[in-house]
């Protein structure tokens, strides 16, 4: 297969606020090492961490300039040396900490898997760390049971949507959140959790009527005010599940709540949970992606949008307008 020498690629240049430092260039197209393919991208999933990392927020600071974009989809249209299993044409997915924002992207082809039968690109690129992420957090984290209330905040986003959607095929009963009476009904019509609120106004005493005296776990990845009101609607012997802090402000805990409560707050880090438990951490992988092929659950994309409209995408984002994942094409 012919390829082209240069590509189109968005770069993060500079830090700066308002994406100023983020621009599409024209780069060389990198070329596969000794264990690695070529992809041409036709999904790069976008997540909050892009968004953070533009003007320097996340603790993942690469040395600019780079290409954000983690979760991918595509086809290989080069195989490096002592690749095996793997052809020229085939369609998989993978991810890593950059690259996806672009027309090809080189990755190790460990890394790699085949893109099952019937799922999309969009598809595809929208499972990786959204749904590894719901899987360390309700299975490996909280242990979550059958029958046990689950409240997922942040229920709009991908990390939150794949946490209800998980939440639905184990067995738990699901309240999901969001801002607005839109973006809920989105929600219903995916999923049909058990309970719908709109925390606009506060959710706590809904939560606490719902759920008979509390939620056994609560998945949050927006901090802030949202995790000082979860601690207010935490049933005893509950898990408080901290995600991240979409919100802004990471929020602090007077440790008389948890005592007097009997509650526990568990750190979820699913790529760094993986990396202390490798054994663990492929089972996860594992686990999620049999999921999807058995149609068990099903990621939800919120839009695809081409390369050059890569800011309206990520305002889609920053604006809190959108449910599920947003999905950029380069290939458009």
């Amino acid at each position: 297969m012919s390829l082209p020498e240069t590509m189109r690629a968005l770069r993060l240049e500079r830090l700066a606020e308002n994406y100023e430092g983020c621009a599409v260039r024209d780069i060389p197209v990198p070329s596969p090492g000794a264990g690695e393919i070529l992809l041409k991208v036709r999904a790069g999933s976008l997540g909050f961490p892009d968004l953070l990392m533009t003007r320097g927020g996340y603790q993942h600071k690469p040395d600019l300039p780079f290409t954000p974009g983690g979760d991918v989809a595509g086809e290989i249209v080069a195989l490096g040396p002592d690749v095996s299993g793997f052809a020229v044409g085939d369609r998989v997915v993978t991810g890593g900490r950059g690259g996806a924002f672009a027309e090809y992207a080189v990755y190790s082809a460990s890394q790699v898997r085949k893109i099952p039968q019937g799922l999309g690109f969009a598809e595809a690129a929208s499972v990786g760390s959204a749904y590894l992420t719901a899987y360390v957090a309700l299975v490996r984290r909280a242990n979550i049971q059958p029958g046990e209330w689950l409240l997922v905040h942040g229920a709009a986003g991908g990390v939150g949507l794949a946490a209800v959607d998980l939440g639905k095929h184990l067995g738990a009963k699901v309240i999901a959140t969001a801002s607005t009476g839109e973006k809920l009904e989105i929600i219903r019509e995916a999923y049909a959790p058990d309970a719908l609120i709109n925390v606009t106004h506060g959710f706590r005493e809904k939560v606490k009527e719902i759920t008979g005296g509390g939620a056994d776990v609560i998945y949050d990845p927006v901090g802030g005010d949202v995790f000082d009101e979860s601690v207010r609607c935490i049933g005893f012997d509950g898990r408080l599940l901290v995600i991240g802090f979409a919100s802004g402000r990471i929020p602090e805990i007077g440790v008389n709540m948890p005592l007097i409560k009997g509650f526990s707050v568990v750190g979820v880090r699913a790529g760094e949970y993986g990396r202390r438990f490798p054994e663990k951490g492929r089972e996860n992988m594992e686990a999620v992606w049999k999921l999807v092929a058995d149609g068990a659950v099903h990621p939800y994309v919120h839009g695809v949008y081409s390369l050059d409209d890569w800011r309206k995408a990520f305002m889609e984002m920053e604006e809190r307008r959108v449910v599920g994942r947003v999905i950029i094409d380069p290939s458009q």
